[in-house]
C-alpha cells in the first residue's frame, strides 16, 4: 500500500545506535527524525551521523507522495528525479 507519508524503518543491525527507536517497525520518517534530534539535544555526547540524520545504511524508506502531487518534493541526493546542482 502506497502512502503519502514517507516512512522509515530502523534496520535491526543498527538498533544499538538508536535505543529510543523500535527496530524493524515502520514509522513516519518525520517522527523518526524528530525523535533522533530530541535524543541528540539531550545527550551529553551526541553521535555524529554524517550528512544525513537518517542514513540509508541504518534505515529503510518507503512511501511519500509522487512528484507532481501539488508540492515540490524534497528528495535525497541521487534519487531519480532530483535535479543535480553543481557549485
Amino acid at each position: 500500500m502506497m502512502t503519502i507519508v514517507r516512512e522509515a524503518r530502523l534496520r535491526p543491525a543498527y538498533a544499538h545506535l538508536y535505543p529510543e527507536l523500535p527496530a524493524d517497525t515502520w514509522m513516519p520518517a518525520s517522527e523518526v527524525g524528530a525523535t533522533i534530534l530530541m535524543n541528540q539535544l539531550r545527550s551529553a555526547a551526541p553521535f555524529n551521523f554524517g550528512e544525513r540524520l537518517l542514513p540509508d545504511e541504518h534505515f529503510e524508506f518507503r512511501g511519500g507522495a509522487e512528484r507532481g502531487f501539488g508540492t515540490p518534493m524534497r528528495t535525497r541526493q541521487g534519487e531519480p528525479g532530483r535535479p543535480t546542482h553543481r557549485h
